[in-house]
């Protein structure tokens, strides 16, 4: 079991308590056996404080002894790929064998902030985004790379004198990403939580366009998955109901706020006319008690072919839950782990 934390803000909490609830809840992922911890990058969004992946991703590898920390994941396009390498580097030196470092190219928020965080560059990046993948895998090297400036190689490297390298994960939700990470050679991650169709298609066309690399022998994938998991499956059902609000209004085009309590949730609901939507916004997610919660994650691994299944922790939170934990969340990755094991 791996974990997808967008550090969620509540409602009844400051961003500071937000990162507090996300370093307890990497606690816990690094208590019960989690492989990897990855942090996401969004920006200007009321409901999520991860808007810069390695500061996170250096807060919780201080605050945990096991997990793989990383990002899912840093978008590129917002970045230069050397400015990327030379900070997963540094951790990396800090934290060997522990740092993972997927590579996405959406934007991560809307035009006015994505133009903002280009410092008002022309396009999106999304043209330069394949050559900007290989110059980050290149410059995590330890041997770095040579440069050609003029007739003179001048040698580039992310950090001074590195032992071992990030390993990099090239994150997606269509044919594009899946052909992209088989030809480069690097491992996959379908954001099954966010698209919810295609995953099977985009993992075998990974599979069968896959060209083996230096660091990657063999196709390697992850599939991310909502999950909220309780003692029943209807307190599940219960605690999910924030996290649907928020995607209702996301795939709307309303506001985004603050993430809502449990208990304000129930006393709003949506209209019936958001039925249908809503039911196949959450057809793939996984949401009920540990054992059918456990079954289905099984059944996705096996149906689509992934080696691995990352779960993004949906439940919310109840009033009186202390602003500083995401007792409901961490309830889903101990039960889970349980089940699982």
């Amino acid at each position: 079991m791996s974990v997808l934390d967008l550090v969620p803000v509540r409602s009844d909490q400051t961003t500071a308590d937000a990162v507090a609830a996300t370093l307890a809840l990497a606690r816990v992922a690094d208590e019960v056996g989690a492989r990897r911890y990855w942090v996401a990058e969004h920006h200007n969004m009321p409901a999520v404080a991860a808007t810069n992946a390695p500061l996170l991703m250096s807060l919780i590898a201080a605050a945990t002894s096991h997990v793989r920390v990383g990002s899912g994941g840093v978008m590129l396009p917002n970045h230069s790929p050397l400015v990327v390498a030379e900070q997963v580097a540094l951790l990396e030196a800090a934290y060997p064998g522990r740092v993972d470092v997927g590579i996405g190219r959406a934007p991560g928020s809307d035009p006015v902030t994505s133009h903002l965080l280009r410092r008002g560059a022309s396009g999106d990046g999304v043209d330069t985004f394949d050559d900007d993948v290989a110059a980050l895998a290149a410059l995590v090297r330890p041997e770095g790379v040579e440069v050609r400036v003029g007739s003179t190689a001048y040698p580039l490297r992310a950090t001074p004198r590195a032992t071992s390298a990030p390993q990099l994960w090239l994150l997606g939700s269509s044919t594009y990403s899946a052909q992209l990470a088989g030809r480069l050679g690097l491992p996959y991650v379908f954001a099954h939580h966010f698209a919810g169709r295609g995953t099977s298609e985009a993992v075998a066309l990974y599979r069968s366009t896959f060209q083996p690399s230096e660091e990657l022998p063999e196709p390697r994938t992850i599939a991310v998955a909502n999950v909220a998991v309780a003692p029943t499956a209807d307190e599940a059902r219960r605690l999910v109901l924030p996290q649907v609000r928020t995607m209702w209004r996301l795939r709307s085009g309303q506001q985004l706020e603050a993430q809502e309590l449990v208990e304000d949730a129930e006393s709003a609901p949506l209209p019936a006319t958001a039925d249908e939507a809503l039911a196949a916004l959450t057809a793939s997610w996984v949401v009920g008690d540990p054992a059918s919660a456990a079954a289905e994650l099984r059944d996705l691994a096996g149906r689509i072919g992934a080696d691995e299944v990352m779960v993004a922790p949906v439940a919310g939170a109840v009033r009186g839950t202390p602003a500083d934990a995401s007792p409901a969340r961490e309830q889903t990755l101990r039960l889970l782990a349980d089940a699982l094991a």
